[in-house]
């Protein structure tokens, strides 16, 4: 049977992240005709920071992009920002045979601390090509497929359209699902550009 955790087998996540990846050079050579339909687009790579059976080896290159139709970026006020978050939707891609592949997509939301420094919160879900039971391999064992994900970030602005942020974020199933909840917990940095 052919191991689909190998890097060379990852079917639809290497479909996946080699759509991002061309999706996100498309759109950086046409930033005017991306403006309005995305508000920004996240690359870069975390590591996993878990430790014992939630360690995973490796980097994970990720792109991360981001719309923006409730108008999130001209909501004055707590209550407004609250109730119009921008929607994030993205992949993540392992490149060790103990590394998790994801999917995912949420809910973000930001707060300027300074006209340069912000904060971002999200929330949201993704599917994975992990373990789920324990099969005695390496990695994590995650229980089912679809895992809540949430994540934090302290980003710096660069000017109005480059950023960089460093973020933190977790995926498990909450006890949800029969079966272990090692989860996912990485760090790492992402460069984005704002449209």
């Amino acid at each position: 049977m052919k191991d689909f955790r190998s890097f060379a087998g990852r079917g639809p996540f290497t479909f996946v992240a080699a759509a991002l990846t061309l999706s996100s050079a498309l759109i950086g050579s046409q930033a005017g005709a991306a403006e309005g339909v995305f508000d920004e687009l996240r690359f870069g790579a975390t590591t996993s920071i878990g430790n014992g059976s939630n360690q995973e080896d490796g980097v994970f290159p990720s792109a991360t992009l981001f719309f923006d139709p409730l108008g999130a970026g001209s909501a004055s006020g707590l209550v407004e920002k609250i109730l119009r978050p921008r929607i994030h939707a993205g992949a993540s891609v392992a490149t060790s045979s103990s590394g998790v592949n994801e999917i995912y997509a949420g809910l973000s939301w930001n707060a300027d601390v300074t006209e340069r420094f912000f904060i971002e919160l999200g929330a949201g879900g993704t599917v994975h090509d992990g373990d789920l039971n324990d099969d005695g391999s390496d990695g994590p064992k995650l229980g089912c497929r679809l895992l809540f994900r949430e994540y934090a970030a302290v980003g710096y602005r660069f000017d109005d359209h480059w950023n960089l942020s460093a973020t933190v974020e977790h995926a498990s199933n909450a006890n949800l699902c029969d079966g272990p909840n090692d989860g996912l917990t990485r760090a790492g940095l992402m460069l984005g550009y704002q449209f």
